[in-house]
């Protein structure tokens, strides 16, 4: 049997810590091994525990997330780190990235999505709220060189996929937003990204975003 997902939890509110740890555990069978909003308390947390993801907020009094993946690099502490916050800023997600986060979340998305993002990063992908898209686009200018016109090659089933994706959609949530089964979606999303020569969601948002994508029209 797989062992569950590790995470730790730096966010100074024990509101949104508890509540956090108790809606991975509970819907996706993700153990948090710590939560603290304390600076001296999370490189501790981290060092001791080496958890495969760190979730931290960005504004926090003793430390501002940024500064803290910073000191926790200085320490030869590599453990990921995800941002989920309220802060839906461009300077913000740019200095997270910047910083070598895994990724960018709102505090006000869909908590389905949010574990399906925090799932997707511990794998490796670059995960961006799906309201930080354009201000992602316009951070990466041009999406990475599809060729032109080559939107046009999707069918309208994949359109309609693609824009869901832009909206931050699980491959879950997509299944049953188009009543079909969640390996169709998975299917259509490799052809996506094949046809428009990317290689994430990410990317696919941001395409989507810059090509005004819409389920209903072509671009």
């Amino acid at each position: 049997m797989t062992a569950p997902m590790r995470l730790a939890l730096i966010d100074d509110h024990g509101l949104c810590r508890k509540g956090l740890a108790e809606l991975l555990w509970h819907r996706a069978g993700i153990k948090v091994v710590g939560a603290t909003g304390d600076p001296d308390e999370a490189v501790q947390l981290l060092r001791e525990h080496k958890p495969d993801l760190a979730i931290m907020d960005l504004r926090m009094p003793a430390m501002p997330g940024l500064a803290l993946i910073k000191r926790l690099r200085e320490e030869g502490i590599d453990t990921p780190v995800l941002i989920l916050t309220m802060c839906d800023s461009q300077e913000d997600l740019a200095g997270a990235l910047r910083a070598g986060a895994r990724g960018y979340l709102l505090k006000d998305m869909n908590p389905d999505d949010v574990v399906d993002s925090i799932r997707r990063a511990a794998r490796g992908e670059l995960v961006v709220a799906p309201a930080m898209a354009g201000k992602l686009a316009h951070l990466l200018g041009a999406p990475k060189a599809p060729a032109e016109g080559s939107a046009r090659a999707l069918t309208d089933r994949e359109l309609e996929i693609l824009a869901h994706i832009a909206q931050g959609m699980s491959n879950k949530g997509i299944a049953k937003a188009l009543d079909i089964s969640h390996d169709t979606v998975k299917l259509h999303v490799r052809h996506i990204l094949a046809k428009l020569n990317l290689s994430s969601r990410v990317e696919a948002a941001v395409f989507a975003v810059e090509a005004r994508v819409d389920a209903d029209r072509r671009p």
